[in-house]
């Protein structure tokens, strides 16, 4: 749905040996200002290779030399280090929020989250005591009827464990919120996990079985009792997972809303008492004759587990959960269990990261537009949002012209994809009105108490919601994220201040570098609304099918060209990209490259651009958009990004891309035979 890479906490990916001898990456300190990185970097490039043979690596062999990933990364990339240095300008603003004599509000929030996370010593002090009332209670169940109980009592501080539920924007009404209920129950990252076949998926079933065995044992359980707990854990969350559909079937909306009454949910699985849960959560009863049920033939599932499962078991699975769930805001060996298990094995990373890492993370997740306000108050020019603008506003008139010329769709939806295409909002930086969190308690002294409070707060705003009209100001990413995103219900395309900065957005530099980098993205972020998944809302969020079905089997022929091209490019080992599941960003890359590229001679139109380091513009300008994509990855975490991740690594989302554009190929001289030149080139906006 995204340009963006997988979150820092899961960033991914391994390279070649030379990077075992490149120096370590410099030790983190705060920052009171980002360090400025051209966005196009001559460093960066390995003028050795052939751009027309491998042009990622002519763009980014030198980044790729010199950027080592460091030991608490599971990846390095152009973003991430970006990322990196954000957070560390938010270290300093926090170790100031937390000192200050005089505070804001906001200041006073930030300040003493972070400090009471940063506390370690009285973390450590208290051990397991913040989550033994929780166990205490589950310790406590006699019954399945005291099970669902449980689950409503304390619902608001850590969820449902085996589900998800909340507000969501109604998929055929997408003005108003209402109950949506999603699976969910798994402690490994894909639902594959559980039922892949292969070696290698046996062994981290193990590994995970072992882990939650070793929670128990941390939580005071005897090995044989933790052992036999774990596997019935194992048991049960396979159970969830053979009922779930898979990350491509999730891509069609289609598969996921099913519109129900309450009566006929609880239907599916009686055992959870949801009717009584959302009352409890204060549901008005006129909205409960429609609840959308993602995955009916889970809750199915899910009341088979609950209703046949020994309660043995069930209480196992919540203590599991309890503890898994608890275990980054605990001492320091549960948190190191998590650690062990999630980062080390499953995705290569050799070290935890920096106390202050995990703790401005958590400020950020949070407190996040409190956090916000800080960082755009200091690193965010109105200058590079009007120029932004204007560039948006650009890309979208190419996106315009696109659609017009299209030899493959008819008047018909042409006039309805316009139509959508014109109600896009746009929202650059930072929201038009901050959250309010004046009712959130935040102690100094009481890290784990924040946590349970801040989520209580969280789940209180989203439950709020159902019944009411949608507020479509409101923003899915915080200020300070290098990342962007399209909402298809929403019909919004969301660049925050920190994506728009260098080397990503450079003031300093000319628009071929800018046009290619941030105007990709923008480019990316609005072909969203027409890739294989968002065209299927219209320009209200509704989701309504304004295709015609001829246009809609044009559409299918082109996207299956991309899909074809990236389904034999290889992510690992002999492991392809699932080009069904990465066909979405694929799409974006394609289609937002070309639009910036329009977008860029619509801005230079009548000008004389020069040559520059001994580059043509065009060649700047496609420069300036590959090398937002350099990253290194651990193998191990492109193992989890192959099943888990709908973005292909960024070699191919390069030349995967650049080879479909004669553009390109006229740019760098590029002949027929070339690899870097499609001889099907693929092309659907």
């Amino acid at each position: 749905m995204m340009r963006h890479v997988l979150p820092l906490a899961l960033a991914a990916a391994s390279f070649s040996a030379c990077l075992a001898q490149s120096p370590a990456a410099p030790a983190d300190k705060p920052l009171t200002a980002i360090p400025y990185s051209p966005s196009l970097d001559l460093n960066d490039m390995d003028r050795t290779a052939n751009p027309c043979v491998d042009f990622y690596q002519y763009v980014c062999g030198g980044w790729m030399k010199n950027n080592p990933i460091p030991a608490d990364q599971a990846g390095w990339s152009v973003y991430a280090k970006l990322a990196n240095e954000n957070r560390q300008l938010l270290w300093g603003i926090l170790e100031q929020d937390a000192t200050l004599q005089q505070r804001t509000p906001v200041q006073q929030k930030i300040g003493d989250y972070y400090a009471a996370c940063m506390d370690t010593d009285a973390i450590d002090t208290r051990g397991l005591a913040p989550l033994q009332p929780e166990l205490d209670r589950i310790a406590a169940i006699q019954t399945r009827d005291q099970v669902a109980a449980f689950l409503r009592e304390g619902a608001d501080q850590r969820g449902l464990y085996f589900l998800n539920a909340g507000s969501e924007q109604d998929p055929k009404n997408a003005g108003m919120m209402i109950v949506g209920i999603e699976a969910g129950g798994l402690g490994l990252p894909d639902r594959d996990y559980y039922t892949k076949t292969d070696a290698k998926s046996q062994e981290i079933r193990e590994h995970y079985v072992t882990y939650m065995a070793h929670l128990l044992v941390l939580a005071g359980e005897p090995q044989a009792q933790a052992d036999a707990d774990a596997a019935a854990t194992m048991k049960i969350e396979t159970a969830l997972a053979n009922a779930s559909l898979t990350r491509v079937e999730r891509r069609n909306p289609y598969n996921l809303y099913h519109p129900m009454k309450i009566g006929d949910v609880d239907a599916l699985v009686p055992a959870l008492e949801l009717p009584v849960f959302l009352r409890d959560q204060k549901v008005p009863e006129s909205v409960l004759s429609n609840v959308d049920v993602a995955q009916p033939k889970f809750l199915t599932a899910l009341e088979t587990e609950l209703s046949s499962e020994p309660l043995d078991n069930l209480r196992a699975y919540l203590r599991i959960h309890a503890l898994n769930a608890a275990a980054p805001s605990l001492s320091t060996p549960f948190e190191d269990a998590q650690f062990d298990f999630y980062s080390k094995y499953l995705r290569g990373v050799p070290q935890m990261q920096a106390r202050w890492k995990r703790c401005e993370g958590q400020v950020d997740r949070y407190l996040g537009e409190a956090l916000g306000q800080e960082f755009v108050a200091r690193d965010f020019s109105p200058t590079t949002k009007q120029k932004v603008t204007v560039m948006t506003e650009q890309i979208e008139q190419a996106m315009q012209q696109e659609i017009e010329h299209l030899d493959w769709m008819s008047p018909e939806t042409k006039q309805a994809a316009i139509a959508k295409l014109h109600a896009v909002r746009n929202k650059i930086g930072y929201p038009e009105k901050w959250r309010d969190y004046s009712t959130l308690t935040i102690e100094r002294d009481d890290y784990f108490g924040n946590v349970l409070r801040a989520h209580v707060f969280e789940e209180k705003r989203s439950w709020s919601k159902v019944g009411k009209p949608v507020d479509r100001t409101e923003w899915g990413m915080t200020p300070p994220t290098v990342n962007a995103y399209y909402d298809p219900q929403m019909n919004d395309i969301n660049f925050p201040a920190g994506v728009l900065q260098p080397p990503l957005y450079d003031p300093k530099e000319d628009d071929a570098p800018n046009y290619g980098n941030t105007g990709g993205t923008i480019g990316h972020e609005l072909t969203h609304a027409f890739d294989d998944e968002g065209r299927q809302f219209d320009g209200q969020g509704n989701l309504r099918d304004w295709w015609t079905p001829a246009d809609a089997k044009g559409f299918e022929d082109h996207i299956n060209c991309l899909r074809d091209q990236f389904a034999g490019y290889i992510i690992v080992d002999n492991i392809h990209i699932n080009s069904k599941l990465t066909s979405g960003e694929d799409t974006a890359d394609l289609g937002g490259t070309l639009l910036a590229y329009e977008a860029w001679k619509m801005q230079t139109a009548g000008q004389h651009l020069e040559n520059k380091d001994g580059f043509t513009p065009d060649q700047r300008f496609f420069i300036g958009y590959a090398q937002w994509a350099c990253e290194n990855e651990r193998p191990e975490n492109l193992r989890v990004s192959a099943i888990t991740n709908p973005h292909s690594p960024g070699k191919y989302r390069v030349n995967g891309i650049v080879a479909d554009m004669p553009q390109f190929a006229a740019a760098f001289g590029c002949k027929a035979g070339d690899p870097m030149v499609n001889a099907k080139a693929c092309k659907i906006w």
